[in-house]
């Protein structure tokens, strides 16, 4: 387990690192102590849930990224439309709509 924290950490580092912050700005934005903080970068403390979540709000960093180090593939709305046979196009832009409906409804 404490390889799998090292990388996490090390990972959480890098990212930390490429968005300029340092060790007290990131603890800040994930309301916890400077030094809880460089210890989960060093691989000697983990996250919580919730701090994960906070990770990938406040930092912006994808969660699979974070934890297992493999890339989640992108997928947008045109990747998906310019897929899709030509006569399902018009389907699929009502289940967007459909789904963006519903997704406003309930924010």
């Amino acid at each position: 387990m404490n390889i799998i924290l090292k990388e996490i950490g090390e990972r959480l580092r890098a990212a930390r690192k490429a968005k300029g912050l340092t060790q007290a700005q990131a603890a800040d934005l994930l309301d916890m102590s400077c030094n809880f903080y460089g210890e989960i970068e060093r691989g000697n403390c983990r996250l919580s849930i919730e701090k994960l979540m906070l990770v990938h709000k406040q930092l912006d960093i994808d969660l699979t990224y974070l934890i297992t180090g493999e890339i989640s593939p992108t997928v947008s709305f045109y990747d998906i439309i310019s897929d899709c046979p030509k006569d399902k196009v018009f389907d699929m832009e009502q289940i967007v709509r459909y789904a963006s409906h519903l997704y406003r409804k309930d924010n």
